[in-house]
C-alpha cells in the first residue's frame, strides 16, 4: 500500500517535472528581465525628484530637456521589456498546453474505463485552460515583481524614515489583505468548480438525449433540473465574485490612501524642512510602485486560485493514467484467446458484475455468449477486448497478456462491435479505417462488403466521404451497425467480438453478418458473438452460458444447447401467424432461469402454421 501510495506521488510529480526543466532557463530570463524592468521603474520617480529639486530651483531649461530625453528612452526601453516578458508567459503558456493536452486527452478518454469520472468528463480540459490562461496572463508577472518590492521600500527609507514606515505598513496591510483573500475564496472557488461540472453534465445529457427529451415532454422537467444547478452555480460563483472584488475594491482604496498618506508624511516633513519637495513627490511615486504588484495579485487572486486547484486535480488525474513504457514487438496472433478466472469490476464500483469466468478459444473458432439480461455478457465483452481491465485474472493472445502489446498494435488485431454503436464526426471511409492516416481504399471497401455495408454506402450522394455527424447521427441505427460492423472487420483482425451485432440489422444484414463470420473463421480468425437473437449463432461451434454474472456452462454449441434445454426449458410453440398477407417463421421459446433464447423449429410441421 505504501509502495502503491509513493508510486502515484511520484507519477503525480513528474508532470511537474517535466516542464519545469526545460524552463530553468526560461525563467533564468524572466527573472532578468523583470529585475530590469523594475528597475527601470525608478525612473518616474527618480524625473520627478530632479524636476522638482534640480530644474525649478536653477530655472535651466537644457537640463529640463536632456532629462526629458533620458527618461524618453528609459520608458520606451521599459515598454518594449514588458512586451517581452509578456510575449514569453504567453509562449510558456502554450507550451504548457503542448506537453500536457495529450495526457489531458488521454485522461478524458481513458479514466472512465477506470474510474467514474465528474460531471460531463471534460473537466481535465477546462482545468489545462485554467493553468495555461493563468500562466498566460497578469499574475505571474506580479509574483516576479513582488521580489522587487523591499527595493522601492529601502528607497523610501532612504529619503525619510518615516516615509519608509509609512510604505512599509502600508506593504504590511496589503500583504495581509492578500492573505484574506486567498482564505476567504478557497471553498467558494471550490464550489464554483464543483457546481459547473454538475450543470455541464446536465447541459450535456439534455443535449445527447434532445430526441426523448422532446418526444417525451421532457423540456420543462429537465430545464427546471439544469435551473436548480445553475441556479447553485451561480449563487457560489457570485459568492467567490463577491469576495474577490470586495477585497481587491479594499486593495485599491488603500492604495490610493496609502499614496495620499504618504504625500501628507512628505508634506508635514517639507514644513519642519527635513526633506524637499522634490522627496515628497518622489516618494509617492515610489510607493505607487512598491504597491502595485500587491494590488495586481490580488486582483488575479481568483485565476490563481482555479488554476492551482486545476494543476492539482490534473496532477491526480495523470496520477491514474498508466506509465507509459515501450513494448517489445510480437509477431501477428494467430492461435489462441484465453480467458483465465476473469473477474471484473465496473469503473466507480466496488462489487463485481462478472466472477471467474474462463474459457480458451482456438484460432478458427466463434464463441457464441448467451444469458439473461443484466448477467454480465457486455461487462465481459469489455474485458475480452482490453476496454476494462479485469479486477482479477487475466486475459491473453497467443499467451500475452494486453499490457505486453502497444495499445495501437494490439488495436489493430481487435475488431470490436458495442452494444451501442458510436462513430465518429467524420466521413464513413475515416470511420471504417479507423481514421488510418494511410489508409488503402481497397482495404475499406473490402471491410464494407465483408459487413454487406457496400451497397448501402455507395448508395449516398457522396458515397464513402460521406459525413457521418457527430456520433453517426446522420445515419439511422441499422445503417451505424452495419458501417461499426465494417469498422469491426477492417484489416483482416485475428480477435473480433461483436456484441448483439444483428439487434438493429433486417434479413439481408443478418445474411450478410452470418457470412461475415463465416469468412472470419475461415481465415483462421475468432469471433465472440453476444446474442439474443439465433440468426448470428448458427455459425458458432461453441457456446458460453451466463447467470448472475458467472459461467454456468461452456463448450461445444449442440451440446450445451441440449445440457440447458435438458436441464431447466420450458417450451412453449409461437405458431405462425399472418401479418401484411406474409407469415412469420415459427419459433420455439426457449425459457429459462439461465436464458433467453429463440431456436428455430427444425421440423416441418404444417399444423405450426394454421
Amino acid at each position: 500500500m505504501l509502495n502503491s501510495t509513493a508510486s502515484q506521488r511520484t507519477s503525480s510529480q513528474r508532470p511537474a517535472a517535466a516542464i519545469v526543466s526545460p524552463l530553468k532557463s526560461v525563467i533564468f530570463s524572466i527573472a532578468l528581465i523583470s529585475g530590469i524592468v523594475n528597475l527601470l521603474a525608478l525612473t518616474a520617480p527618480l524625473f520627478m525628484l530632479q524636476i522638482y529639486d534640480r530644474v525649478l530651483s536653477s530655472g535651466s531649461i537644457s537640463t529640463l530637456i536632456g532629462l526629458a530625453v533620458l527618461a524618453l528612452g528609459l520608458y520606451i526601453f521599459q515598454a518594449l521589456l514588458d512586451i517581452v516578458r509578456a510575449r514569453i508567459f504567453l509562449r510558456i503558456g502554450e507550451d504548457f498546453d503542448h506537453q500536457l493536452s495529450a495526457r489531458t486527452h488521454a485522461a478524458i478518454v481513458l479514466l472512465p474505463l477506470e474510474t467514474r469520472m465528474p460531471g460531463d468528463g471534460l473537466q481535465p480540459l477546462r482545468d489545462l485552460d485554467n493553468v495555461r490562461g493563468f500562466l498566460s496572463g497578469q499574475g505571474p508577472i506580479a509574483l516576479f515583481d513582488l521580489p522587487w518590492m523591499p527595493l522601492y521600500l529601502g528607497i523610501c527609507f532612504v529619503f525619510h524614515f518615516w516615509i519608509g514606515m509609512t510604505a512599509l505598513v502600508g506593504a504590511i496591510v496589503l500583504v495581509a489583505l492578500t492573505v484574506l483573500t486567498d482564505a476567504l475564496s478557497r471553498e467558494p472557488t471550490q464550489q464554483t468548480i464543483t457546481h459547473g461540472m454538475t450543470r455541464n453534465a446536465l447541459m450535456e445529457a439534455g443535449r445527447r438525449n434532445a430526441e426523448v427529451v422532446r418526444s417525451m415532454g421532457l423540456g420543462g422537467r429537465i430545464a427546471e433540473k439544469w435551473q436548480e444547478a445553475n441556479s447553485l452555480y451561480l449563487k457560489s460563483n457570485r459568492r467567490t465574485g463577491d469576495i474577490a472584488n470586495t477585497l481587491g475594491g479594499i486593495a485599491k482604496a488603500l492604495r490610493i490612501m496609502l499614496q495620499s498618506g504618504i504625500l501628507g508624511v512628505g508634506a508635514w516633513l517639507v514644513i519642519q524642512q527635513e526633506v524637499s519637495a522634490g522627496v515628497m513627490i518622489a516618494s509617492s511615486v515610489m510607493m505607487g510602485r512598491a504597491l502595485a504588484p500587491i494590488d495586481m495579485a490580488i486582483g488575479s487572486w481568483k485565476g490563481f486560485l482555479m488554476a492551482r486547484q486545476s494543476w492539482a486535480r490534473l496532477k491526480d488525474v495523470f496520477s491514474f493514467l498508466p506509465e507509459e513504457t515501450k513494448t517489445t514487438a510480437l509477431p501477428r496472433p494467430k492461435d489462441d484467446f484465453v480467458v483465465k478466472g476473469v473477474t471484473i469490476v465496473p469503473p466507480g464500483e466496488t462489487t463485481p458484475t462478472v466472477s471467474n469466468v474462463s474459457f480458451a478459444i482456438s484460432a478458427g473458432s466463434a464463441l457464441g455468449i448467451i444469458g439473461p439480461s443484466g448477467c454480465g455478457k457486455s461487462t465481459l465483452a469489455r474485458a475480452l477486448v482490453g476496454a476494462w481491465t479485469p479486477a482479477r485474472g487475466e486475459v491473453r493472445i497467443d499467451g500475452a497478456s494486453f499490457d505486453q502489446w502497444d495499445p495501437e498494435i494490439i488495436g489493430s488485431y481487435i475488431g470490436y462491435l458495442p452494444q451501442g454503436v458510436e462513430l465518429f464526426d467524420g466521413t464513413i471511409a475515416e470511420n471504417i479505417c479507423r481514421f488510418d492516416r494511410d489508409p488503402d481504399p481497397e482495404v475499406i471497401i473490402a471491410a464494407a462488403k465483408a459487413a454487406g455495408a457496400h451497397e448501402l454506402i455507395v448508395g449516398f450522394s457522396k458515397g464513402y466521404d460521406t459525413r457521418m455527424g457527430e456520433s453517426g447521427s446522420a445515419l439511422s441505427a441499422g445503417q451505424r451497425q452495419r458501417v461499426g460492423l465494417a469498422r469491426a472487420l477492417y484489416g483482416d483482425p485475428f480477435l473480433i467480438v461483436l456484441d448483439e451485432p444483428n439487434a438493429n440489422l433486417d434479413a439481408e444484414g443478418e445474411a450478410a453478418l452470418v457470412k461475415a463470420i463465416a469468412c472470419v473463421r475461415e481465415r483462421g480468425g475468432i469471433v465472440i458473438i453476444i446474442a439474443h437473437r439465433p440468426s448470428a449463432l448458427g455459425v458458432v461451434d461453441l457456446l458460453l452460458a451466463m447467470e448472475g454474472g458467472r459461467a454456468k456452462a461452456f463448450g461445444p454449441r449442440d451440446e450445451i444447447l441440449s445440457k440447458v434445454l435438458k436441464t431447466k426449458e420450458q417450451k412453449t410453440v409461437v405458431p405462425a401467424t399472418k401479418f401484411t398477407g406474409r407469415s412469420v417463421t415459427p419459433f420455439r421459446v426457449v425459457a429459462n432461469q439461465s436464458m433467453n433464447l429463440l431456436k428455430p423449429i427444425e421440423d416441418n410441421n404444417p399444423a405450426g402454421g394454421k
